[in-house]
């Protein structure tokens, strides 16, 4: 059995694919090419591969992971060209190779967006005005119920500007098997703070990062 690690982007068209409709999706793709898959063993066998984290939908990515196991060895290249060669419109295999670090090593993921308003530069303040508050409270559903939670302490901006009218920003946030937080808490709690209509574009997906920002691989 080898193990095999991929990262692949999912774009355009693709990106409204639920992450059901993406496991029955990779099924197929995997069977189109014919690589020899392993299939998990007991009773109700199946073909083994899993994601790394969940993708909300609407959102973009170009960083995300897909682990699987093959019964024969095959070139990295290979693998790639053969499942992208019946991979859907909007996918596209970007690298496969040996898995370095375990999932559970995971902790953050970085995402780039757009804000859009009529009254930009009052949106660009009441951004900066939230992010220098003390807190930024908003609720999230967790297995225990709606939760109310402070994401400021977990916020990381990497990146702003303002172009074409557009308020473009960059931030990184927890992710991983304990705590997950998207980009969708942020544009809640602004909507909360900020009375100026605005909304969400290019949401992407662009980086997955270990606990000492190492790029997870």
């Amino acid at each position: 059995m080898i193990k095999l690690r991929a990262v692949f982007e999912k774009k355009d068209r693709a990106k409204y694919i639920s992450h059901l409709d993406l496991n029955r999706c990779m099924l197929r793709t995997f069977r189109r090419s014919g690589l020899p898959i392993w299939y998990t063993e007991g009773f109700h066998s199946h073909p083994y591969f899993s994601f790394a984290l969940a993708l909300s939908l609407g959102y973009e990515s170009n960083c995300e992971i897909l682990d699987f196991n093959l019964n024969e060895e095959i070139p990295f290249d290979e693998v790639r060209d053969r499942l992208n060669a019946v991979m859907p419109y909007g996918m596209r295999i970007i690298s496969v190779g040996e898995p370095k670090l375990k999932i559970t090593k995971i902790a953050k993921a970085e995402y780039s967006f757009s804000l859009k308003s009529d009254n930009i530069d009052g949106l660009v303040n009441d951004v900066e005005r939230l992010l220098q508050s003390e807190s930024i409270l908003v609720e999230k559903k967790t297995k225990k119920g709606i939760q109310q939670v402070d994401i400021k302490p977990f916020i990381e901006i990497t990146s702003v500007s303002l172009w074409d009218g557009k308020y473009n920003m960059s931030m990184r946030l927890p992710a991983g098997t304990q705590v997950n937080y998207n980009p969708a808490l942020f544009f809640e709690a602004l909507r909360n703070s900020s009375g100026i209509p605005f909304e969400t574009a290019e949401i992407r997906r662009t980086g997955i990062f270990s606990e000492n920002n190492e790029i997870f691989l």
